[in-house]
C-alpha cells in the first residue's frame, strides 16, 4: 500500500514538471521566433494570414485612432496580439534584418501611437559580456594587454584591424568613401557615407570595432583619434544642428533607424535596480546598442577630445523646441549624462566588466583576503579619463573584494548595499519566460525537497 501511495506522488510530480507552461500551445505557437519565421506560421494559419493583410490595409495612410475607430482593423488587432507575430523578435545582421524589422513594426505600430518616449527594441536580448570580448580581442590581436598599459591604445586599435584582412578592407572603404569630396559645395555623399559604416560595424567583429571606438586616451591627441574614428565631418557634422526631436521623428520613418534607437533605449537607459545603471549590469548590450547607431541620421560621436570627461551626442540641440523643450532635453541627456553609457565606455577603455556576487540570499557575502588581486585584463585600468578612475566601476566591480563603499556621485549612487548584493536582481527587460510555469516547477521541487517526509509518515 506504501508502495503504491509512493508511486502516485511520483507520477504526480513528474506531470508537474513536464507539462506544458500554463497558456501555451503545446504545439509551440507562441514559443519566440524571428519576425520573418512568425510570418511564415501566420502565412500557414488561414485565420491569421487573412487577419494580417487587414491589418496591414489598415495601417496604410492612417494614424492609429482612426485604424482602431474601424471595427474590422480592431478586430484585426486583436486576433493577430495572439499570435507567434506578437512576441516575434530580430536579430541584428540577420540575413532578411529588414523585412524582419518591417514585420516587427506592421504589428508593433498598430499597438502605440508611435509618439512614445522609449519603445522597446525589435532585437533579441544580448547575452553576452564584456569579459567575451576582452578575451577574443587578445586572441586577435595578439598582444599582451598587460605590457602595453603606457600605449596609445587608440593607435594599437588601427594596428590590430590592419591584421585583419575584412576590418582593414571594410574600414578603408568607408574612409575613401567618407573623405571623398563631390564638389566645391558638397563635402561628401553623406548617404554613402553612412552606408559604408554600416557595413562596417554589421560585418566587422566587435573585438576590433569596440577598441577602434572605446579606446582609453591619457592625451588630447589619442582622443582626437578616438573622435576622427567614423570620419565625423562626413558622417557627424553639418552645417546647423536640427532639433533633436525632429532628428528622432526623422529616424523613426526609416525600420532601421527606428530600430537601433530603440534598442539603444532599451540597453542603455538607465536602471536603478542594477550596480551599474546598465539594464542587467550588461556593458556589452549597451556598446553594441551605440555600435549600432552609427551610419543612420542619429549617428552619435564623442563631442570633443577631452580626457577629462566622456560625452557623446547626436548632432542635434534643443534650440526652437517650444513647448517640448524638456522632452527634448530628457531625450538629449539619454546621450549626454547617460551614467551607463559613460560607465560602458570607460568599463571596455580600463579592459574590466562588472562581476556580480551570486544571486542567494540565503548565503552571506565572503569577503576574500585583502591581499588578493584580479587578473589583469586588456588596456590599462589606470589609463586615461582620470576623472573616473575612483568612480562607480572601480567601486561596484570591486565589491566583492573590499566590501561595499557606496560613492556618492553627482550622478547617483550606483552601488547597493552588501544585503542587496545577494538579493535577486532582475533587469527591466521584458523575457519570454513563462512566469506560471516557473512558479508551479518551484512548487514541485518544493514537493521533491519534502518528499523523505511524507515517505516517512506514509511508512507510520
Amino acid at each position: 500500500m506504501i508502495l503504491a501511495n509512493v508511486f502516485c506522488i511520483l507520477l504526480f510530480l513528474d506531470k508537474i514538471l513536464h507539462s506544458p507552461a500554463s497558456g501555451q500551445d503545446p504545439h509551440g505557437w507562441r514559443t519566440p521566433v524571428d519576425c520573418v519565421r512568425a510570418n511564415e506560421l501566420c502565412a500557414a494559419e488561414s485565420s491569421c494570414s487573412s487577419r494580417y493583410r487587414t491589418l496591414r490595409q489598415c495601417l496604410a495612410g492612417r494614424d492609429r485612432n482612426t485604424m482602431l475607430a474601424n471595427k474590422e482593423c480592431q478586430a484585426a488587432l486583436e486576433v493577430l496580439q495572439e499570435s507567434s507575430l506578437y512576441d516575434c523578435h530580430c536579430k541584428r545582421g540577420m540575413k532578411k534584418e529588414l523585412q524582419c524589422l518591417q514585420i516587427y513594426w506592421s504589428i508593433h505600430l498598430g499597438l502605440t501611437e508611435g509618439e512614445e518616449f522609449y519603445e522597446a527594441s525589435p532585437y533579441e536580448p544580448v547575452t553576452s559580456r564584456l569579459s567575451d570580448i576582452f578575451r577574443l580581442a587578445s586572441i586577435f590581436s595578439g598582444m599582451d594587454p598587460a605590457t602595453n598599459s603606457k600605449s596609445n591604445h587608440c593607435l594599437d586599435a588601427a594596428k590590430a584591424c590592419n591584421l585583419n584582412d575584412n576590418c582593414k578592407r571594410l574600414r578603408s572603404a568607408y574612409i575613401s568613401t567618407c573623405s571623398k569630396e563631390i564638389s566645391a559645395t558638397e563635402h561628401c555623399n553623406r548617404r554613402k557615407c553612412h552606408k559604408a559604416l554600416r557595413q562596417f560595424f554589421d560585418r566587422v567583429p566587435s573585438e576590433y570595432t569596440y577598441r577602434l571606438l572605446f579606446c582609453s586616451c591619457k592625451d588630447p591627441a589619442c582622443a582626437e583619434r578616438r573622435r576622427q574614428t567614423i570620419v565625423p565631418s562626413c558622417s557627424y557634422e553639418d552645417k546647423e544642428k536640427p532639433n533633436c526631436l525632429d532628428l528622432r521623428n526623422m529616424c523613426r520613418t526609416d525600420h532601421l533607424c527606428r530600430s537601433r534607437l530603440a534598442d539603444f533605449h532599451t540597453n542603455c537607459q538607465v536602471s536603478f535596480q542594477s550596480l551599474t545603471s546598465c539594464p542587467g549590469d550588461n556593458y556589452q548590450a549597451c556598446l553594441g546598442a551605440y555600435a549600432g547607431m552609427i551610419g543612420f541620421d542619429m549617428t552619435p560621436n564623442y563631442i570633443d577630445s577631452s580626457i577629462a570627461s566622456i560625452t557623446v551626442s547626436p548632432w542635434c540641440s534643443c534650440r526652437g523646441s517650444g513647448n517640448m523643450e524638456e522632452e527634448c532635453e530628457k531625450f538629449l541627456r539619454d546621450f549626454t549624462e547617460n551614467p551607463c553609457l559613460r560607465n560602458a565606455i570607460q568599463a571596455f577603455g580600463n579592459g574590466t566588466d562588472v562581476n556580480l556576487s551570486p544571486k542567494n540570499p540565503s548565503l552571506p557575502v565572503t569577503l576574500p583576503p585583502e591581499t588578493e588581486k584580479s587578473p589583469a585584463l586588456p588596456d590599462d585600468i589606470n589609463d586615461s579619463n582620470t576623472i573616473y578612475d575612483t568612480s562607480v566601476i572601480t567601486t561596484c566591480t570591486s565589491v566583492q573584494e573590499h566590501g561595499p563603499k557606496l560613492n556618492k556621485s553627482k550622478e547617483h549612487s550606483l552601488c547597493f548595499s552588501e544585503t542587496l548584493l545577494t538579493t535577486d536582481i532582475m533587469p527591466d527587460q521584458k523575457t519570454f519566460v513563462d512566469q506560471k510555469a516557473s512558479g508551479s516547477r518551484h512548487s514541485a521541487r518544493g514537493i521533491l525537497s519534502g518528499l523523505p517526509f511524507l515517505l516517512v509518515k506514509l511508512a507510520l
